[in-house]
């Protein structure tokens, strides 16, 4: 069965209301807790898919691209990095699905593959954004 479909549920029941994990009653008939716990396999998939971000070029590229279609020559500008290394991290950036290409004659043009990845890029910025405040 596919991750997404393979959810596990946790059924807590606890008698009078206790909870082995504190002191304090649970209100009204809070007795039965249900709770979905992330597969092992899901979990070790995000965990790789995190990993592959946790690289400061891959998210100067994802930055850029987060406002902008660009090619791997002036992105190579842009980061002043030269185009192997630039290409080289767009094509990780590829195999997790993160970016995008077209072709128009000899130049590539790369963008975020989709709404999620952005929404994914802003809400990151964001966090980091208000945890320097």
């Amino acid at each position: 069965m596919p991750d997404h479909q393979a959810k596990k549920i946790i059924v807590a029941k606890f008698e009078d209301g206790e909870d082995p994990c504190c002191e304090l009653p649970h209100a009204g008939h809070a007795s039965l807790f249900q709770t979905e716990v992330l597969t092992v396999e899901k979990a070790q998939r995000m965990s790789e898919f995190l990993g592959f971000l946790a690289d400061t070029n891959r998210l100067r590229i994802l930055s850029i691209l987060a406002n902008q279609e660009m090619c791997v020559g002036d992105l190579a500008i842009a980061l002043e990095m030269n185009e192997s290394a630039v290409s080289h991290q767009l094509r990780t950036l590829r195999a997790i699905r993160l970016v995008n290409f077209r072709k128009q004659g000899r130049h590539v043009f790369y963008r975020l593959q989709d709404h999620h990845v952005l929404n994914f890029y802003q809400a990151v910025a964001e966090h980091i954004d208000e945890a320097i405040e």
